[in-house]
């Protein structure tokens, strides 16, 4: 069983998944994720977004630990009414909403993000058999809408290639654990300017 590992409600055991419909996140993979996302000072108040969400256990480990907010995106309808259930958990413990859902696919979600929505802290966990095109896709989508410091991290099989990164986004490093791979991105100096930012909109 998947649990929160630290921060305000470590230990409290989430609801997983049933079925195959999603592939999560191990408890291995999560811890050694999230330290090195913490000694990079890269969890505390940040904005999360969690693509591919699955059970969500990445986004409420987040505000768990200190984030600010974290939004879930999923599409499997079984995978959104387990998100809602562990984002209750960690609202009812900080008090306050810290943790929303949305339900629909990804491509479509950052299609739809408006002026003025940009993430200091994305995970992008994208189903195996998703190709590589569409994940370079959905990174080309996110780009625009990442903070000037933001971090990516993709989490893929440690078989496939390196994702082919988009103007503005470039990885800085890669771990791997098994059968997992972690890639860690980050927006270039001629990044696109976050979305409603002064110089998002500048003539």
């Amino acid at each position: 069983m998947s649990r929160i590992i630290a921060g305000i409600i470590g230990g409290t055991p989430l609801a997983s998944v049933p079925g195959s419909a999603t592939r999560p996140t191990t408890d291995r993979v999560k811890e050694a994720l999230f330290s090195r996302l913490d000694a990079l000072g890269m969890v505390s108040r940040a904005r999360v977004l969690d693509l591919y969400a699955g059970s969500g256990a990445l986004g409420v480990e987040a505000v768990s630990r200190g984030a600010s907010t974290a939004e879930l995106v999923e599409a499997d309808a079984k995978a959104v009414g387990v998100c809602q259930r562990n984002a209750r958990l960690v609202n009812d413990a900080v008090g306050r909403r810290a943790v929303t859902v949305h339900r629909g696919k990804v491509g479509s979600f950052l299609d739809g993000t408006g002026p003025g929505r940009h993430w200091d802290l994305v995970f992008m966990d994208p189903p195996y058999p998703l190709g590589e095109d569409q994940v370079s896709r959905v990174l080309a989508a996110l780009a625009p809408h990442l903070a000037e410091d933001a971090l990516v991290v993709v989490e893929r099989s440690a078989r496939s290639p390196e994702p082919d990164w988009p103007e503005g986004l470039q990885h800085f490093a890669e771990r791997k654990y098994g059968e997992t791979r972690l890639w860690f991105a980050e927006p270039t100096a001629d990044a696109p300017a976050p979305s409603g930012s002064p110089e998002a909109v500048a003539p």
